[in-house]
């Protein structure tokens, strides 16, 4: 039996030639220890973030005592565990030196037989990254770093955005950031599982070529390794329990002479495991025990989701497909890439990454991608993606560097790509594995790669053709593995064709094209297009005072890491509305065009259902305050854009096209990205700035499964006679059993030219059983209208329009509140705006 000493909680620390000592958390970091020792300011208030970073030129000490029992003392095997070091550490137990660390993404194991004593001190001593990344660029030839980025960074194996990205600050934190244990054991212990599943006797219903599969059962390969001290008799007893609590049991014996088992198990009429919209996910509970001369000595346990995943690369008429297929099903994926939640990894825990992967399923969400400049969330993140059911594009941790492909780095990389693999294969999320973030393209495309010796770009092929993809095949054959991000398959060709593979399409902002400049693509599948906007006012005030509120003061531009940003959110602003009044408004605005922009986008490639089969945007969320490209803030604050998405991510839908931009001639379209025929009506109407209704249309429609179809086109040109253009608007509406599920606007004119008139609006909140229901008024057009209070909570909708006298209903469940509240003071607390009150 294992006999397990868990090691973390409170450590002493101190910074090594300073030698004063101070308590700390274990798991957490250097950062989190200031901070919550107060021994600095916080790293985000202003500009705090340039004195911080130079706290890791320091090296730093951790160290603890802790006691050994004589039952463990007595262990034939004895193996110190660490999961997460960051990163440049020498590790000591009773002042001997048992071990250096370099890589962030490894878990280390030492063999400590013979080294421990009943009372013992455990020391690391974390070097400095600054020095180590500074030291590696002087001294190599590599020159390239990604934008605001530290030269050097892609020397050491710790996860790159701590060393600055576009979008993050430089703070290189240290510190041990996961579990420490200490591991014994004397008879046999489980060394690993593999589990593969094998989905059989598939049945389709000839008269519904949409419906779900029927799977009648599935197989569960189950590959046990062990590990012996002893020669007695094993025994593998695997149970799996259903969501129905049925239980199915296999077992096994292990001779003497073997390490590893495999046990069948048939889990007959499956529960399918589905992505967010498309059914459910239940999860199996699997259970491995192993027995030594019938006593229990180990046990493993993981919860699994049985279902299909892979991605179709099959010639089409346009080039090659690029589509995740769930379960025998082609699915539009919809997402975002996520990045890392936080500069400061002591801060991290599961509540607030189940509140964030919550809030992608809340947006219509059936898939995220894991972005490779950061390092692999915890084991909750995937646990929540398995329980929300949100596809993972797993990324490999190499994003945007030149690599020295030496002996040692060799290994650490082999090293981490296995223990990730092992830790995360089982889980139902996970869809791809990819290689890297955008070096294949960086090295075929990218004139600041230019110049660098050629073994490097020889070490690429080495590293993400070769050893890679077949360490990771070699423990995880039922994953789809692709090669990079962007790529048409490999080897340097054309990775970014937008007819084969994945596509980064930053047209839009990064060359300052409009929106509409999207709808001239049809990408197979679009993993990185993004648009910047600022944080909301509670957001900017967290990090600077009222006086930085200047988008060209120090602070603003300090916490904007993408170069002249700040100006190119105002050239936008201006081609499309009047210059904010204050800084509130510039922000509202900035989210108002980010919501826009990714829309055009998306609707677009929906419209291609087929050809074009995934809209991934950057990004989800931000690692600290800050403006980026987020659709969620630091402090987990909705923008616009998520709001947004909540509607362009529909599974039942309509969308509108003008033939060109704000021309009178629309074609309006509905989605159906379900399994079930649907029935609606689509609504248009033009409507007047005074919200007079000047022509309408009805038409009922009836739309197959996993199709798109384009129901309307109309130009109202004819029924514009005698009105003026910017004192006019289009809407439509699909409403389901009489609810409205989907809508939208359109302006024949830019905003910035449209007759807004400011808003009187009428509120009134009732009180429901869950929710508050708030209905709201306005006298005119109000376009894009804003709800807020001072608590941060989630509306059912925001930052939608009033077209009409009857206004909109909206619903806010109670428990997005802290403290219990009545209706009348919701009410009395809800602040309102639109684009009218922003100039």
């Amino acid at each position: 039996m294992e006999h397990r000493l868990i090691l973390n909680g409170t450590w002493n620390w101190c910074e090594r030639e300073e030698n004063k000592v101070r308590e700390g958390k274990v798991p957490g970091s250097v950062l989190s220890d200031l901070t919550a020792l107060n021994l600095i300011q916080d790293p985000y208030w202003r500009t705090n973030e340039y004195e911080t970073k130079e706290l890791f030129r320091k090296d730093y000490r951790y160290f603890r005592t802790f006691q050994v029992t004589e039952e463990l003392l007595n262990d034939e095997e004895q193996i110190l565990v660490f999961e997460g070091l960051d990163t440049i550490a020498d590790i000591y137990l009773n002042k001997e030196r048992i071990g250096s660390v370099n890589d962030m993404h490894r878990t280390y194991r030492f063999n400590v037989k013979h080294k421990l004593k009943t009372e013992n001190e455990l020391e690391i001593y974390f070097h400095s990254p600054i020095a180590f990344v500074e030291k590696a660029h002087e001294e190599g030839d590599i020159f390239y770093a990604s934008t605001g980025c530290m030269k050097g960074n892609g020397a050491l194996r710790k996860a790159h955005y701590m060393f600055g990205w576009d979008w993050g600050p430089i703070l290189p934190d240290a510190g041990i950031f996961r579990n420490v244990y200490l591991s014994g054991c004397s008879t046999a212990k489980i060394e690993d599982i593999r589990i593969r599943q094998f989905h059989e006797e598939v049945q389709g219903n000839s008269h519904e070529p949409y419906a779900k599969p029927v799977i009648n059962k599935v197989r569960l390969d189950i590959e046990t390794r062990v590990k012996r001290f002893s020669g007695c008799s094993l025994r593998l007893i695997c149970q799996v329990t259903a969501p129905d609590g049925t239980i199915v049991t296999g077992e096994t014996k292990i001779s003497g002479n073997e390490d590893f088992k495999n046990i069948e198990i048939e889990i007959r009429d499956p529960k399918l495991w589905w992505p967010n919209g498309y059914g459910e996910q239940p999860l199996y509970h699997i259970t491995v025990m192993l027995e030594a001369d019938g006593v229990l000595e180990d046990t493993w346990e993981r919860k699994i989701g049985l279902r299909n995943i892979t991605v179709c690369t099959d010639k089409d008429e346009w080039g090659n497909q690029f589509a995740f297929v769930v379960n025998g099903q082609k699915i539009f994926a919809m997402g975002a890439n996520y990045i890392p939640e936080d500069n400061i990894v002591g801060r991290l825990n599961q509540e607030r990454s189940d509140r964030l992967i919550r809030d992608c399923a809340k947006a219509n969400f059936n898939c995220i991608r894991i972005w490779g400049g950061g390092y692999y969330p915890e084991d909750y993140v995937y646990d929540a993606c398995d329980r929300y059911g949100i596809l993972v594009w797993q990324d490999l941790m190499f994003a945007c560097n030149v690599y020295d492909l030496t002996e040692e780095f060799e290994e650490n990389i082999l090293s981490e790509t296995i223990d990730n693999v092992k830790r995360l294969r089982h889980h139902a999320c996970l869809a791809l594995w990819c290689g890297n973030n955008e070096m294949e393209w960086g090295w075929s495309d990218w004139a600041r790669l230019v110049g660098h010796r050629p073994k490097y770009k020889a070490d690429y092929i080495k590293m993400f053709e070769l050893l890679l993809p077949r360490i990771t095949k070699q423990y995880d054959d039922q994953t789809f593995y692709w090669l990079s991000s962007p790529s048409s398959g490999g080897s340097f060709d054309n990775p970014n064709d937008f007819n084969r593979g994945d596509n980064h399409y930053w047209e839009v902002w990064h060359s300052n094209k409009p929106f509409t400049e999207y709808r001239d693509f049809y990408f197979r599948f679009c993993s990185e297009f993004g648009f910047q906007s600022f944080p909301g006012k509670k957001t900017l005030d967290s990090f600077s005072l009222l006086e930085d509120q200047n988008i060209f003061s120090e602070v603003m531009e300090s916490h904007q890491k993408n170069g002249l940003a700040n100006t190119k959110i105002f050239s936008y602003i201006s081609g499309y509305y009047k210059y904010p009044k204050d800084m509130e408004s510039i922000a509202y605005i900035s989210q108002i065009l980010q919501l826009k922009a990714i829309q055009y986008g998306v609707e677009h490639w929906r419209r291609n259902w087929g050809r074009c089969m995934g809209a991934i945007y950057w990004q989800l969320n931000d690692c600290w305050p800050v403006a980026s490209w987020s659709s969620i803030d630091y402090y987990g604050r909705w923008k616009a854009l998520h709001y947004g998405a909540k509607r362009f991510y529909s599974r039942f839908m309509a969308t509108a096209c003008e033939k060109e931009e704000l021309s009178t001639e629309i074609d309006y379209y509905i989605h159906n990205e379900s399994f079930q025929e649907r029935e609606a009506v689509l609504q248009v109407r033009l409507f007047g700035g005074d919200l007079r209704t000047i022509y309408e249309l009805e038409k009922p429609v009836r739309i197959n499964p996993f199709k798109v179809k384009k129901e309307i086109s109309i130009d109202f040109n004819e029924y514009l006679e005698g009105i003026q253009r910017n004192e006019a608007g289009a809407e439509y509406r699909l409403l389901e059993n009489g609810i409205v599920i989907s809508r939208g606007t359109n302006l024949f004119v830019k905003p910035k030219y449209f007759t807004f008139k400011v808003p009187t609006y009428q509120v009134e909140v009732t009180e429901e059983e869950e929710d508050f229901r708030i209905h709201i008024k306005s006298d005119v057009y109000a376009s894009y209208v804003e709800l807020d209070l001072d608590e941060d909570v989630v509306f059912e909708d925001n930052y939608f329009d009033i077209t009409s006298k009857e206004g909109v209903w909206v619903t806010v469940c109670k428990k997005e509140f802290k403290k219990q509240i009545t209706a009348e003071e919701l009410g009395a607390k809800l602040r309102i705006r639109s684009v009218a009150e922003s100039f």
